[in-house]
């Protein structure tokens, strides 16, 4: 009588081949995650931007486009997260206006990561208003020449 299946041995190597495909692709998989959280962030800071200028319209200036009518901060023209599609529970950047110049004719906006997120260790996002883009890749604090772009 011939008996039909699998030995040990053999469920062993494909238990084994599982395990290597599954360490290779894993990583990978969270790299997509993690970039796809900050193309959203990318997003909103565009979005924001846009309501920095509906802001101006209306005022004829970017001063008093935060929370309480100040003029850095969390804006109040947007929202203060990312990803803004999202509950506030899921954020993963902490939108802000960083400066606005004394004339109120020019502004830098940041998406920070949220400590505690798979983002935390991301770097920050920049957007001024003359349209240069910045991504603190390397996570020190300030922008080199090299960092003026979201894909560099």
């Amino acid at each position: 009588m011939k008996m039909k299946g699998f030995t040990l041995i053999e469920l062993m190597i494909v238990v084994a081949i599982v395990g290597i495909i599954a360490s290779i692709a894993y990583p990978s998989y969270l790299g997509f995650v993690k970039n796809g959280k900050r193309s959203a962030a990318q997003a909103d800071l565009m979005a924001l931007a846009a309501a920095m200028q509906r802001h101006k319209a209306g005022v004829f200036s970017y001063n008093g486009a935060a929370s309480g009518g100040g003029n850095t901060g969390a804006p109040a023209v947007f929202h203060t997260y990312s990803p803004s599609s999202e509950p506030s529970a899921n954020k993963q950047y902490n939108l802000s206006i960083a400066t606005v110049n004394a004339s109120g004719t020019s502004y830098s906006l940041t998406a920070t990561p949220v400590s505690g997120t798979s983002q935390a260790d991301d770097g920050v996002l920049y957007y001024f208003s003359d349209g240069r883009k910045g991504w603190d890749k390397n996570n020190n604090g300030s922008l080199a020449n090299d960092e003026y772009c979201w894909k560099c």
